[in-house]
């Protein structure tokens, strides 16, 4: 336990060393709010702290930093978290409502904003069990027996093909098929189509076959997708001169197989964040770092992952706030998109 003058040391020492990343002494924090007493006093309830783990003193200098610890007990029991402003949350949402309604865009979008807002890197995983769903098929007459096949999927995504049909069919005869085929079709993943298509003869089976095809590679492309931005944000930082720990911050963005394992082990309740400092210990890839993740998405249907990732020097409330806005951002619009109840 920690008394509550051992408290206030800590946070500001913190707070201290995320704005400056240079060792923290006594004499710069005499007189701060909350902490009326001398110099000597200061220094021995940091050694005190030094002792109980929570702060390391470099040989290079006087001043002390926090370590793992230090950093916990400060998320855990110290940080005020603030949510974004409505200024911030609205201007968010307005650059939502102007990308058109494309789930890749929307994930593209979310990692931009949320590198942003958080001023690190952030990395979004798509939704994992995100089949997609036929919700409108044309098809139209651009030839001679050259039928264009139009697909619109339920998150907005648009496909082509060209189709050949023998013998030539009237535009009046397409759309009468297109909007059988909506009918018996709409609303499908790929498998159910193809339980469908089984019961399907002719120019109707083709156009099936075509659609299973483009559901199928949409749906293989988005299982391993990672999208990432805000690199540079962290490149920025002076943890991360050397290459050794620049090649492990990005081998944690880029490859699904860490995240995977990774979040495997992590509980990610829907709703809440998640803050791993260092590697926790289990993950040597990330003892340069901290990440804060949290799951969007509609519980029972698909789930997906945001999260940043900086530095354990990282402004923990800003990320934490804005890591818990945009997953709650994300799952409204994917629930809205798709028809579902969160």
């Amino acid at each position: 336990m920690l008394t509550e003058r051992q408290k206030t040391i800590l946070d500001l020492v913190v707070r201290r060393y995320i704005a400056t990343a240079v060792p923290v002494g006594s004499k710069a924090l005499i007189g701060q709010p909350g902490l009326n007493v001398s110099s000597a006093t200061i220094r021995h309830e940091m050694a005190s702290l030094e002792e109980a783990g929570y702060l390391i003193h470099p040989y290079t200098s006087a001043g002390r930093m926090p370590t793992e610890k230090g950093y916990r007990y400060f998320v855990e029991y110290l940080m005020e978290e603030r949510a974004l402003s409505i200024e911030e949350q609205r201007m968010i949402r307005h650059q939502f409502h102007q990308a058109r309604m494309d789930l890749d865009q929307w994930l593209k979008l979310s990692a931009a904003i949320l590198a942003r807002s958080a001023r690190n890197a952030a990395l979004v995983t798509a939704p994992k069990a995100v089949r997609s769903r036929l919700k409108h098929l044309d098809l139209i007459s651009v030839g001679e027996s050259v039928v264009l096949l139009l697909l619109v999927f339920h998150e907005g995504s648009l496909r082509q093909e060209i189709l050949t049909s023998a013998p030539p069919l009237e535009q009046r005869e397409l759309s009468r098929l297109a909007n059988e085929l909506n009918v018996r079709l709409g609303g499908l993943t790929s498998e159910e189509t193809r339980t469908q298509m089984a019961s399907l003869q002719g120019f109707r089976r083709r156009v099936s076959q075509h659609l299973i095809e483009a559901m199928e590679q949409v749906d293989q492309r988005r299982a391993s997708a990672i999208y990432h931005n805000g690199v540079t944000n962290i490149l920025r930082q002076p943890e991360f001169a050397e290459v050794e720990r620049v090649e492990r911050v990005l081998g944690i963005l880029e490859r699904r197989t860490f995240l995977e394992s990774l979040l495997a082990e992590v509980e990610l309740t829907h709703g809440g964040v998640q803050v791993l400092i260092g590697g926790e210990g289990r993950w040597r890839e990330a003892r340069d770092c901290s990440i804060v993740l949290a799951r969007y998405g509609v519980a029972q249907e698909a789930m997906g992952v945001l999260g940043v990732l900086g530095p354990m020097r990282m402004p923990y409330e800003r990320c934490i706030s804005a890591v818990r806005y945009m997953a709650s951002l994300m799952t409204d619009l994917f629930a809205e998109s798709y028809g579902l109840s969160t």
